[in-house]
């Protein structure tokens, strides 16, 4: 077999590939012969057909179809002896597939780009830290028993924070419109679910009170109907209840999984929940920042065909995702490509120059790193054992993991060549996302003691950023 290959674009390829004539009429004899076998026709018996009427009735046929098979796996054959790697399905065209001449025929397809990667030095990230402090657990535990309120009803007039039950019926310019009235509809007060003008009306009001009062909506309201109107409003208070706090005591302990030790042990498994959020949300800000500064540094060609079936996928999980149950799914082509494009393109691009780090230097998955990640998730739960079992039985959950630490790995040795300046924060900028400065496009001209609250950067090795 020979082969020669075409470069058509920085991306796509075209192979030429020429089979001997002996090889490629032996499989048509084969399948001749095949046919010949186990071919029915009248007036013959089974297996007595001669070969020459096979040939005459199915010849171009049988031709054809080995010409098909050749040429596939051929194609095959020749993409693994020139090293290529297609992302596309090739277009497979014959040039010559008559009795006597060698099979010619060229394969046309998308191969993963050449990434002529930078000097990791040139990466620059910031790393926030904090130090998780008493008062940060004690907002903690406050939030833990928020979670746990229970709801009391209470014979006086309601204030803020207190839960209430409303009938109400809305006008708009005097008459009712779809969603604008409700019976036994609970609210919390203070927490905007009606707009902080119905919030108001209804503060200070006793249980069987009534009021009518105008309520103005936002131009951004998520009902276009309200955007920027007023809603005169009739409301009656069914019901108001107070909240009630769990104390910090040995059965709320039990009931979030600590039996043993008390308020001092209780602290001290909530410190380390909050340890290992932070550390998780500072990876995933670094991490991301990586992405970011290779997406910046690296120039790639993105393969079409690689785009556009992530694209597809992408589709496929959104509709899979919010489909109703036991309704019929949309078609994924009522999406717009364009929704996914950016996106999706960043990410293949992103993709590219990882799989680029990690076959220069040789970066292979590190199982005991994956084991150390299952045993992390698994410790925070009460049978941390089982859970780890579960973990590995699981394979879309650990082929998951996998990932994230095969990430981890490309972003460890990224992180050892370049440049990383720390940043000084808190727990809840870190858990909350606001620990970094906004892109520079986006900040004013406050200086960087004024952005990352006064506290200049250092790299790691202490030296001033």
């Amino acid at each position: 077999m020979q082969v020669s290959v075409e470069v058509l674009s920085g991306v796509e390829r075209r192979l030429t590939i020429v089979v001997p004539s002996d090889e490629f009429e032996d499989r048509v004899a084969g399948k001749l012969l095949d046919l010949k076998n186990n071919v029915r026709l009248p007036g013959f018996r089974p297996g007595k057909v001669p070969l020459k009427e096979v040939r005459r009735r199915f010849g171009s046929a049988v031709r054809a179809d080995a010409a098909d098979e050749t040429m596939r796996a051929s194609y095959e054959e020749a993409v693994l002896q020139e090293s290529l790697t297609p992302v596309s399905v090739p277009r497979l065209e014959a040039v010559k597939a008559e009795p006597g001449v060698d099979l010619e025929f060229t394969a046309s397809f998308e191969v993963l780009p050449e990434v002529e990667l930078v000097d990791l030095a040139a990466v620059e990230v910031q790393r926030p830290e904090a130090e998780i402090t008493d008062a940060d657990v004690d907002s903690m535990l406050e939030n833990l028993r928020e979670q746990q309120r229970t709801w009391h009803s209470v014979e006086r007039a309601a204030v803020e924070g207190d839960r209430v039950q409303v009938d109400f019926e809305g006008r708009l310019d005097g008459e009712a419109f779809d969603g604008g009235s409700g019976d036994n509809v609970p609210l919390v007060l203070g927490a905007g679910q009606m707009g902080e003008d119905f919030d108001n009306a209804v503060t200070g009001l006793e249980a069987g009170a009534a009021t009518s009062f105008d309520a103005a909506f936002a131009d951004d309201h998520p009902n276009e109907t309200l955007r920027g109107r007023t809603v005169r409003f009739d409301a009656t208070v069914k019901l108001v209840e107070e909240p009630r706090l769990p104390e910090l005591d040995e059965a709320f302990f039990e009931s979030m999984g600590v039996k043993e030790g008390g308020l001092p042990a209780f602290r001290e498994e909530v410190t380390g929940n909050m340890r290992r959020e932070m550390e998780d949300r500072i990876q995933r800000l670094v991490v991301t920042q990586v992405m970011d500064e290779l997406n910046r540094l690296h120039s790639v060609q993105l393969p079409p065909a690689l785009v556009d079936r992530e694209i597809q996928a992408r589709k496929e999980a959104m509709l899979n995702q919010f489909a109703p149950q036991g309704r019929r799914r949309m078609d994924p082509s009522s999406l717009p490509d364009e929704l996914f494009r950016d996106q999706v393109e960043k990410e293949v691009a992103v993709g590219l120059v990882t799989r680029q780090i990690r076959n220069a230097h040789d970066l292979k998955l590190d199982d005991e790193a994956v084991r150390v990640e299952v045993e992390r998730l698994a410790e925070s739960y009460a049978e941390p054992e089982a859970v780890a079992r579960s973990i590995y039985q699981d394979e879309g959950y650990l082929n998951r993991i996998e990932e994230r630490v095969a990430e981890n790995q490309v972003v460890a040795f990224i992180l050892d060549q370049a440049k990383v300046n720390v940043l000084k924060s808190t727990y809840q900028d870190i858990v909350t996302g606001q620990a970094l400065p906004p892109p520079e496009d986006e900040s004013s001209a406050a200086s960087p003691g004024e952005q990352d609250g006064g506290g200049a950067g250092v790299t790691e090795d202490g030296s001033s950023a």
